[in-house]
């Protein structure tokens, strides 16, 4: 294998093929990057058998090959060169040479036939949706999905495919979040799990363009098509919980609130309650006011909001990040948060559509 490619391009490509290496594992092959060579591109791919990452960059194809190299040296070794034109040479003894300038560098690398074979996608169901779109689809929901191992199937996001929209669910016990996007085009109505952790790394290669960007499902594989970038991840294997049972089919209780001003008043009510292990944020309804009051050993904070309630007064506590949480992906000027009793889930709404929903569970307080 040789080839001569620009540092800028080879830098950029490592950096995302590389977060799909595996950090901490007793199969070293699943360290490496895979550098393979065929007509005018090189593709490097990367891999913890959950998530591949596989990126093409355009590249003078002298001879043509493949090799692995040990992914973390290579990925910081590349990033020193983004200036430079590289030249890449494989000898018979497995080495890779870098040359740059007047310089050069070798290393030693793994057998390429330990390297995982990369899942082909065969007749998968299809959908394309614009690239910023899955990006805020997948940010509006992340951060609800489960973190303990009590319950995996919750380490993920679903997402329904139905009468051209994609609805994306992820909840932990404690809240859900719900949010709805239009696709551009799909071949079926179906649903899907895929792990937080892939998903985050593909919210890392979205972009915030309209471009439109293809996803294929089959069976137990996604794969996200973003013009040279390819990801492939595995699905979770389980049924979801039946999250509908859980939204609230009546109110009694719903306010309209400026988003900004109960951000800001949450974030100083809630520098008190993190000192408590509850982290207990106190919302007293009534008239036009919301009143938000958290205490603890050391003194208590009273924040008045005004706000309009259609329905019956109320006092209820909540976990103050779950709420904080919510309304930083909320970019609505005003919100709706609608109330059922003290100890009944609340949800939170857009004023004006229904493209998002976030429900929390209250905490109980003791009188």
């Amino acid at each position: 294998m040789k080839l001569i490619c620009e540092g800028l391009d080879l830098c950029d490509a490592v950096l995302k093929v590389s977060k799909a290496s595996a950090t901490k594992t007793t199969n070293p092959i699943l360290e490496g990057i895979k550098l393979k060579a065929c007509d005018d591109s090189l593709t490097l791919t990367a891999t913890d058998t959950e998530i591949t990452i596989e990126k093409t960059i355009p590249a003078d194809v002298k001879i043509e090959g493949e090799c692995v190299v040990p992914g973390r040296f290579f990925t910081e070794f590349v990033k020193k060169l983004d200036g430079e034109q590289i030249e890449l040479t494989l000898n018979q003894n497995r080495q890779l040479k870098i040359k740059y300038t007047d310089s050069e560098g070798y290393l030693q690398c793994f057998n390429t036939e330990e390297f995982p074979t990369i899942k082909n996608l065969e007749n998968p169901e299809k959908i394309t949706i614009a690239e910023h779109d899955f990006k805020d689809l997948i940010l509006k929901t992340i951060f609800s999905v489960a973190i303990d191992d009590a319950r995996p199937i919750l380490k993920g996001c679903l997402f329904e495919i139905a009468d051209s929209a994609i609805t994306s669910v992820a909840l932990d016990g404690f809240r859900l979040a719900l949010v709805h996007k239009n696709l551009k085009a799909s071949t079926a109505s179906f649903s899907f799990i895929v792990p937080a952790k892939c998903l985050n790394e593909i919210a890392k290669l979205l972009g915030d363009s309209e471009d439109e960007i293809d996803i294929y499902v089959q069976k137990n594989y996604l794969m996200v098509n973003l013009n040279q970038t390819k990801v492939v991840t595995r699905l979770l294997d389980g049924d979801f919980i039946n999250y509908r049972q859980v939204i609230p089919a009546n109110t009694t209780s719903t306010i309209t609130i400026s988003k900004k001003q109960l951000e800001d008043g949450l974030d100083r009510a809630s520098l008190l309650a993190r000192m408590d292990k509850n982290n207990l944020v106190k919302f007293d309804i009534k008239d036009k006011l919301l009143t938000l009051t958290s205490q603890s050993d050391i003194g208590n904070v009273t924040e008045n909001i005004t706000a309009n309630l259609e329905g019956k007064d109320l006092s209820i506590a909540f976990n103050a990040r779950y709420v904080s949480e919510c309304l930083r992906n909320i970019e609505d000027e005003f919100i709706k948060m609608n109330f059922t009793s003290p100890i009944a889930p609340c949800t939170i709404s857009s004023s004006d559509n229904d493209e998002y929903l976030y429900l929390i569970l209250p905490v109980r307080i003791v009188v």
